[in-house]
């Protein structure tokens, strides 16, 4: 057992360069004031209460509401898609799972600027608008083009968290289904769909986290001037020199994000517990 624990060393020493330390390093800045020497810090909560303006409050919503968005239309589109994968025939499901996370090899800053490409004025939707005499359409720097861009890049952690719960399926429970009388439909509503409701939780939380913090994407699809709650902290640091204040911004998102993993994850329990105890029609 001596020998598998000292394989967690050079992990735990990963994780404490950089994870642990840039943690410690945040809370620092979020609780003391700028321009303080290394030997004589001054501690404060205005940084936090700043936060409460309305024009960042205005920042967080509008960032909830682009994750909630791009959430739902992953819901909508990577459900089927997921339930056909997991319903062929498995030497199908390799190759189309494959086609699935192809998109993911490649960095999501080269997949965003393919969209640029494409949404742009002289891009190649426009071009063929243009062909057919309907004239370009406005598409670029639009809250359309962000979510595209969202779930494009986040639409396969959806299906592979669905598809997982699927895949994993005692087929002889919806067989069992048919047997006591149930049609198509009262055994997806009532077998498939709850007992795939744990994928579905986990696919909200990898697709409405990182959609609630990203900054790439709203970058480059949204414009400059399009503003989420990732493009305010990379201005605090990089733009404005406001350390402390995207910090504490940064604080705050991860206590949004592990309450959110909590009650993702308590939801998960009532709901795979509900299932477990069975289910009538």
């Amino acid at each position: 057992m001596r020998v598998f624990g000292n394989l967690v060393k050079p992990y735990m020493v990963w994780m404490s360069l950089f994870i642990v330390i840039p943690m410690l390093l945040i809370v620092l800045y979020a609780f003391t004031t700028h321009g303080n020497s290394v030997m004589a810090f001054q501690f404060t909560f205005d940084n936090f209460g700043k936060f409460f303006d309305p024009v960042f409050i205005k920042v967080m919503l509008k960032s909830i509401q682009v994750a909630l968005i791009t959430t739902g239309v992953c819901i909508v589109i990577g459900y089927p898609i997921a339930y056909v994968i997991a319903n062929v025939d498995e030497r199908w499901q390799t190759l189309l799972m494959l086609l699935v996370t192809i998109p993911m090899w490649i960095n999501m800053l080269v997949r965003t600027y393919a969209w640029i490409s494409i949404l742009s004025d002289s891009g190649l939707i426009n071009t063929f608008l243009k062909s057919i005499n309907i004239g370009p359409l406005k598409m670029m720097y639009t809250d359309f083009a962000v979510i595209l861009g969202m779930v494009y890049n986040f639409l396969p952690f959806m299906i592979l968290s669905i598809y997982t719960s699927l895949a994993k399926m005692d087929k002889a429970v919806i067989n069992a289904s048919y047997d006591l009388g149930a049609n198509t439909r009262q055994t997806f509503m009532k077998i498939t769909l709850p007992l795939s409701m744990p994928g579905v939780i986990s696919g909200v939380t990898l697709v409405f986290l990182p959609a609630v913090s990203t900054f790439i994407i709203p970058k480059f699809l949204g414009g400059g001037q399009y503003m989420l709650i990732g493009n305010l902290i990379e201005n605090q640091f990089i733009t404005v020199g406001e350390w402390n204040f995207g910090s504490a911004i940064s604080l705050i998102m991860a206590i949004i994000i592990m309450l959110s993993m909590y009650m993702t994850r308590k939801i998960d329990k009532d709901i795979v517990q509900e299932a477990q105890g069975g289910n009538k029609w």
